[in-house]
């Protein structure tokens, strides 16, 4: 049995104090994840600070139009906020495809975009895993992979990034806000989430102690015609074998505006650049959907166990481009 310390903290300069000073210590806020993680030897801290007394929970506009989320907002209560669901409701449909409503009450919006990988082999505590044990090899390359990722992978891990609102985020380029040693630190979303490379374990560029302490979504006209494409193998509580989050303007027909990002194909939330650039200016057509649907899986590397998601991400690619133009219309 391994003993953990427990404490709660009252300020955030003291909690992130105590975890910065002791390396083997870590944030606990919703626990859907973490704790899971500890009963299975996977992550294995010696002191645990509860955060989740923390004033980091509020939903509030923005000064430019946007919204600002406390990170110990939970997933619920943003899914839920007539804000989000108004200006953002690719947001809100994200979180409410992202888990059951049990865990939507518990789990906090910081906490989701630092979850842990879905793959069985880091959570299974024995099997070689770089993420788990940096220099020990990859399971997943040479093992079963259905479920990971072909775009944004490397020799040393092939893991597929697991949350959904992280993808909304993505195509919308939200900032993720955070304290620490360093002070107060902003990170653009598609910073905050890094590939594989040589460094599976880093995740993120967050420092030890180093605490999330808002996420915000700028302002963005676009945003209000919106959706979330979750497609997975049962309707609840599953995770993403392809997803899209995806916010379009048109224009006499032409795509004025288009944010785009994809999620269950990659190491991160995958904002489809490539994509958009095919899209913007052109005209709203199932072949230009198409076309942009292949630009952006040319470099996909597949495997023998789930080269059928390069196909896939295409057609939901085109799929919630054609939901959001239909009859000529972005609503």
């Amino acid at each position: 049995m391994r003993l953990i310390t427990y404490s709660r903290a009252a300020d955030t300069a003291g909690a992130i104090t105590t975890v910065s000073a002791d390396p083997t210590s870590d944030f606990l806020a919703g626990g859907t994840t973490e704790i899971d993680l500890l009963r299975q030897n996977v992550l294995t801290p010696r002191r645990l600070v509860d955060i989740s007394d923390l004033p980091l929970t509020g939903v509030e506009e923005a000064p430019d139009g946007g919204v600002r989320i406390g990170a110990l907002a939970r997933m619920s209560e943003v899914a839920a906020s007539p804000l989000v669901r108004e200006r953002f409701p690719v947001v809100a449909e994200a979180l409410e495809a992202g888990a059951s409503p049990q865990l939507r009450h518990m789990a906090t919006m910081g906490g989701n975009l630092l979850q842990r990988v879905r793959c069985s082999y880091f959570r299974d505590a024995v099997s070689p895993c770089n993420k788990r044990d940096p220099g020990a090899g990859c399971s997943a390359v040479e093992g079963f992979s259905r479920g990971h990722a072909v775009l944004g992978t490397s020799a040393h891990c092939i893991a597929t990034h697991p949350s959904d609102v992280a993808v909304a985020l993505a195509a919308l380029d939200a900032r993720v806000h955070t304290l620490g040693g360093r002070g107060e630190q902003a990170y653009g979303i598609d910073d905050f989430f890094l590939t594989p490379g040589h460094t599976p374990h880093r995740e993120h560029p967050l420092e030890h102690g180093e605490l999330i302490t808002a996420i915000e979504v700028p302002s963005a006209p676009v945003a209000r015609r919106s959706v979330y494409l979750k497609v997975r193998d049962r309707a609840s509580y599953e995770f993403a074998l392809t997803s899209a989050a995806c916010a379009l303007s048109l224009v006499d027909g032409t795509i004025a505006d288009v944010r785009l990002a994809l999620g269950g194909v990659a190491t991160k939330p995958w904002r489809a650049h490539r994509a958009e650039g095919v899209l913007l200016g052109a005209a709203a057509t199932r072949d230009a959907f198409a076309e942009a649907a292949r630009v952006e899986l040319t470099d996909a590397q597949p495997t023998g166990h789930n080269a059928f998601k390069v196909e896939l991400a295409k057609r939901v690619i085109v799929r919630v481009l054609e939901t959001l133009t239909a009859n000529g219309r972005t609503s």
